[in-house]
Formats: C-alpha cells, sequence, structure tokens
C-alpha cells in the first residue's frame, strides 16, 4: 500500500474544517496538524473530526519535514505569503479560490512553485463534483458540438462579504467551471462587468460579467446577493446540442437538449430573404445522464495526492487559479471604467519578489 502523505490545513474559519474533516478520512493523507491563530477554534475543528493536532503557528509547520503539504483556507488577502513560505519550505500547496487578492501575486506564486518543482493546486472545488467533470466529459466527446455560448446564474439572499464585492465572492465559482469544461478553457482577450449597490454597502451587490470566447462564442455570469430566489445554473449552446446544469436539482441535475438553430452554409452575397429561408429549427429529444452522489472535496484530496506522487500539475492547477484570478482583476478594472471592456492576456509573467 502507498504510504499516506501528510498534510496540515492552514485556517479554521469557514472552509477548513470541510478540508480538514475530508483529509482526516481521506486513504491518501494523514491530517499532521490544524493551524490557525485562534487556536480554541483549532481545536474544535479537531474534535468534530475524531481528533487531529493542533496549533497556532505557522512556522512550526512549515519548519516540520514530516508535512508534505498544506492547504490553505484563509482570506484571499493572506494566500500570497503563506503560499511562498510554505513553497520556500518545500512544501506541495493547495489554496483555496481565489488563489490571490491580485494578479500579480497570483503569478508569484505559480512561477515560484515551478522553480521549486512543486505542486501548486487550486481548490476549485465544483469541478470535482460529478456533475461538472460529466459536463467536462460531454464537451470532450463532442456531443454539444462547438460552442456557441456559456450562460450561467448564480444568485441568492446574502452573505454581504465585509472585504469583496459579489463578483470577488461568487463568480469565482463559474470561472473555475467554465475553465475546467471547456476544452480551450478562460481563453479570453476583454471582460466587461457591470455592477451595482443598490444598498449603498461600498461594493457591488449585483453584477453581470461578460467575455467572448474563442471562436466567436460568448460567455455571461450573473451573480447577485439580493435575489430572494436562490438559483445555481448554468447554460452551455452549442452547434449540436444545449446542456442545462441545474446544481439545485438533485433528481435531473444535467439535461441535454437536441434543440437548436441550423444555418445552411451560405455565401455572403446571398440576400437576407435567403438567408432567413436557410435557417431551420431542431426540435429533437431531451435526456438526462445518470450521476453518482459523492462529496467533491473528496475528488479534490485524491487529486492532490496524485499529482504529488506522479510528478504533474493538478488537474485545476495555479495556472487554472491564476486565469480565474486575471479574469477577476479585468472584472475590477471594467468597473472602475464604467464598464468598458478591459484587455487581459493569460500570459504568465515573470516571478517577482516575494515583498510584491
Amino acid at each position: 500500500m502507498t504510504e499516506k502523505l501528510n498534510v496540515a490545513v492552514i485556517g479554521a474559519g469557514y472552509w477548513g474544517p470541510n478540508l480538514a474533516r475530508n483529509f482526516r478520512t481521506s486513504a491518501d493523507w494523514n491530517l499532521a496538524a490544524i493551524c490557525d491563530l485562534d487556536i480554541e477554534r483549532a481545536q474544535r475543528v479537531a474534535d468534530g473530526i475524531g481528533g487531529a493536532p493542533v496549533t497556532a503557528g505557522l512556522d512550526e509547520v512549515l519548519a516540520d519535514p514530516k508535512v508534505d503539504a498544506i492547504a490553505i483556507a484563509t482570506p484571499a488577502r493572506t494566500h500570497h505569503p503563506i503560499v511562498l513560505a510554505a513553497l520556500d519550505a518545500g512544501k506541495h500547496v493547495m489554496v483555496e479560490k481565489p488563489l490571490a487578492d491580485q494578479r500579480h501575486r497570483g503569478e508569484d506564486m505559480v512561477a515560484r512553485a515551478a522553480e521549486r518543482g512543486l505542486v501548486l493546486m487550486a481548490d476549485h472545488t465544483y469541478c470535482y463534483t460529478p456533475a461538472v467533470l460529466k459536463i467536462r466529459e460531454l464537451i470532450a466527446d463532442g456531443q454539444l458540438g462547438d460552442i456557441l455560448f456559456v450562460d450561467s446564474v448564480r444568485i441568492n439572499l446574502g452573505l454581504i462579504q465585509p472585504d469583496v464585492d459579489v463578483f470577488w465572492d461568487l463568480a469565482p465559482h463559474d470561472l473555475s467551471i467554465i475553465d475546467f469544461v471547456l476544452p480551450g478553457g478562460l481563453s479570453t482577450t476583454s471582460v466587461a462587468a457591470h455592477g451595482a449597490d443598490p444598498l449603498r454597502t461600498g461594493k457591488a451587490c449585483v453584477g453581470y460579467l461578460a467575455m467572448p470566447l474563442v471562436g466567436g462564442a460568448m460567455a455571461h455570469i450573473h451573480v447577485n446577493w439580493l435575489s430572494p430566489t436562490k438559483i445555481r445554473q448554468m447554460v452551455i449552446g452549442g452547434t449540436e446540442r444545449t446542456l442545462v446544469w441545474d446544481d439545485l436539482n438533485p433528481q435531473q441535475r444535467i439535461s441535454v437538449y437536441d434543440r437548436g438553430v441550423d444555418i445552411a452554409s451560405v455565401t455572403k452575397t446571398v440576400s437576407t430573404v435567403a438567408r432567413d429561408a436557410n435557417i431551420s429549427y431542431r426540435l429533437g429529444d431531451t435526456w438526462s445522464p445518470a450521476l453518482p452522489e459523492r462529496e467533491a472535496l473528496a475528488g479534490v484530496t485524491a487529486e492532490f495526492a496524485s499529482a504529488i506522487r506522479e510528478g504533474r500539475p493538478a488537474r485545476t492547477d495555479g495556472e487554472a487559479g491564476l486565469r480565474v484570478l486575471s479574469v477577476l482583476d479585468a472584472a475590477q478594472r471594467s468597473l472602475q471604467a464604467g464598464g468598458a471592456p478591459a484587455p487581459l492576456t493569460l500570459d504568465i509573467q515573470p516571478a517577482r519578489s516575494a515583498a510584491a
């Protein structure tokens, strides 16, 4: 049997307990420590999962030669220094999304991991759900044809975050999914974002994000903290079929529609009337694939271990996290410009100093 790897969870707040529980029950991992400045909070998490060592000292964890990896579940503004310190200590790192609070800091982290030959994994949890894995498979198999559009809605009532706007709070989920399921990933050159703050909280509480994708497709994301109803839905339209993912419908999370518009090949000189005559509407069957029910975080922890053992990038590696971060950065610039499209490049820049 392959020897277990040792991991420490950094942060025992909202997400840390979920990570700790999954590492604690994993066949791949030994939970070596739960680290939090609030030692009592760390102890409560440890007690709730059947026991684990706790500490308030990050330096102590990073100095321990038995610790192979750390999983970071702290606010995004703290990711940069913790990740760099962990990589410099020779630890593999999994970090909660978004990867960092600024793009250049994310670039530092990705470059440093490459320099050290260590795994840097983004915890894009949704990408390990059975539904999203099936969506990726269907698209890769050509079931939808060429992608024409992606339309995603993630709305609910609260919670209004004290330190980030609705884009940084909710959109990383949708962006990470789009990056994971599309063959070209988040391959875009610009982002247009419109936000509203009707409650005058000082940050956008309602937001719309649009970006062109490779091949003329368009992606659109709607995020909202103020909706009285909760919706988690993504529609992916293709030339062959359209897929609808409803994450709140456990009986039928995915529906595939053999419906769409067929346009016969015409020349540019053909009149509008003739072009209209070549448009037909396809009304075919609808089907829903059977999906297993399992916790996504179990897949996350298993992938982290496999990437380390096999010496390969994780399926949601640091570069995937950086692509999501780059879109968020462009969205922020677009907001500041009144919604004008903000250009971006997904090229990774050379590493900056740790003090940046």
